[in-house]
């Protein structure tokens, strides 16, 4: 006899209200395999995991593991059957520390009446150790959001678990970090551990996956094997229609333009030192780097978000170093942050009062009061032209997409009609739809003359977006790339610190 699956899904279906999250969804895993679950935001992945690890309880449908059926109430029944589940959002304790977080379900569970830290802290350095080595004693609260992801990697890999699912795990991760990972899953493969891998990156899929299946509307599209698939076939799967390049055409006159952004010396004596380079009108310039690189440090002294640092920022040849961030939006230059639902927008405010929450005074009356109507009138347009998908501007912003949110916190910055726009990580999270969408904003933003720093850990974002790159390495710039000389060998090599050059330095012009 064959030996049963690992895990089967059958016919499940769930509703809210008069949203069909589900309808009848089909889905196996095999033992000691690494399945891939593919789909736009929306599409019913997270739900579906949701089932499996006893968050949600489906409508109808039944779950079986090794054969036998199973009723998972809870994530305690789920983890008692051998389910270990990353979430894609992070949910850490910060006030304690990376050891306690790693081993907090353990410890919940223990019987004794005093803590041995010194064996916790042990224990949790040998798991973090093929997972970068952050050291167990530092806080949560402390960690990049890179690093937390980490942690919750690691926690997962503590337990005792025969499946594992991970959604968008390398979403916080750079290239480097993703690459243990993949070696770390591999590992467990071997062990006879059976994978779900929730991703929107197609070349993580095809690389690491053995099995893809795709979800859309709530719907089992299909289960192929990726021998058999091309990234291509995938993605028309997932939206249903073609969707063309996934970048667009790149400025060939960008290297040409005038000088818009300047910075020079930027300092803080500890997360960057020296750091000078220049933006020019219509660019998209790209920020590369390993984790803890500095490369989101760097943004936010640029913008006046971090403590105040040495060094000058120039605009139009006008020094316009700011003390605040304030005084950074009144010049034109702003930034989107990396935690989109911590910092980018305000999930439980409406979309309209979202986009208008960087300037008030361009809404108000000239006694000081919110204009509605102008408010309405303003997040409407920039709505439009960023083909927003919603419903009433009314709604609050948690009731859309993550790709939807993201445009939201793009229509915040463009209310305020910026020269400058830093990106961190503009499409962590969101599915390949959208994804082309921002970039073809991000394009057509740089085309009438916005300067655009887009930081990512993608690196075929990077390659394939931007019309130049700089590397940070260690709080510096280690080189940069641009034409044919931007590729992943070019890119790894300088944020690993191999080749850099004082100053930084070019690698490769086409």
């Amino acid at each position: 006899m064959s030996e049963p699956l690992a895990l089967e899904v059958r016919g499940v279906s769930k509703a809210y209200g008069a949203i069909q999250a589900l309808k009848d969804v089909d889905f196996n895993l095999r033992k000691g395999e690494i399945h891939a679950l593919a789909g736009e935001n929306g599409a019913g992945k997270s739900t579906l995991m949701n089932v499996v690890d006893g968050i949600v309880s489906p409508d109808s449908g039944e779950i079986r593991i090794r054969g036998e059926g199973v009723a998972i109430t809870s994530p305690e029944r789920a983890q008692a059957l051998g389910i270990g589940f990353v979430h894609q959002e992070i949910a850490l304790c910060g006030d304690v520390s990376v050891a306690e977080n790693i081993f907090m379900a353990a410890t919940n569970q223990r019987r004794a009446f005093f803590m041995n830290y010194r064996q916790l802290r042990e224990k949790a350095r040998g798991v973090l150790k093929s997972l970068g080595g952050i050291e167990p004693d530092r806080l949560v609260g402390d960690l990049t959001i890179s690093e937390q992801q980490v942690v919750e990697i690691a926690k997962a890999l503590t337990l005792d678990c025969s499946i594992l699912i991970l959604d968008e795990p390398t979403a916080a991760l750079t290239e480097h970090e993703s690459r243990k990972l993949f070696a770390i899953m591999a590992r467990l493969k071997e062990r006879g551990i059976s994978i779900i891998y929730i991703s929107h990156r197609m070349a993580e899929i095809f690389d690491n996956c053995d099995r893809v299946t795709v979800l859309r509307d709530g719907r089992h599209v299909s289960t192929d094997d990726i021998a058999a698939m091309t990234p291509d076939t995938v993605v028309r799967k997932m939206v249903g229609r073609e969707l063309g390049n996934l970048y667009p055409q790149k400025n060939p006159q960008a290297a040409d333009a005038p000088v818009l952004l300047e910075v020079e010396g930027l300092d803080d004596g500890a997360r960057f030192r020296d750091v000078g380079f220049a933006l020019r009108r219509g660019e998209i310039l790209g920020v590369a780097g390993l984790m803890g690189a500095g490369r989101t440090e760097i943004a936010l002294g640029i913008c006046g978000l971090a403590p105040r640092a040495a060094g000058r920022v120039r605009l139009d040849g006008r020094d316009v170093t700011p003390a605040s961030y304030a005084q950074s939006i009144a010049n034109g230059i702003v930034y989107l942050s990396e935690d989109r639902k911590g910092s980018g927008v305000f999930l439980d405010m409406p979309i309209a009062a979202n986009v208008s929450a960087l300037d008030l005074d361009r809404v108000s009356t000239p006694y000081g009061f919110v204009d509605r109507s102008a408010e309405e009138a303003q997040a409407a347009r920039l709505a439009d032209s960023l083909r927003l998908r919603r419903g009433s501007l009314a709604a609050a912003v948690s009731t859309l997409s993550g790709g939807n949110q993201q445009k939201v916190a793009i229509a915040k910055m463009l209310s305020i009609g910026p020269k400058v726009i830093i990106l961190d990580e503009p499409t962590r999270g969101v599915d390949v739809g959208a994804k082309v969408e921002i970039h073809r904003i991000l394009r057509d933003l740089a085309n009438n003359g916005t300067g655009i720093i887009v930081i990512s850990s993608e690196l075929p974002e990077l390659i394939g977006l931007c019309d130049r790159a700089i590397v940070i390495h260690e709080g510096r710039i280690a080189g940069e790339v641009s034409g044919d000389g931007m590729t992943e060998d070019n890119l790894i090599r300088l944020a690993s610190g191999l080749g850099t050059a004082p100053g930084g330095r070019h690698v490769g012009h086409g």
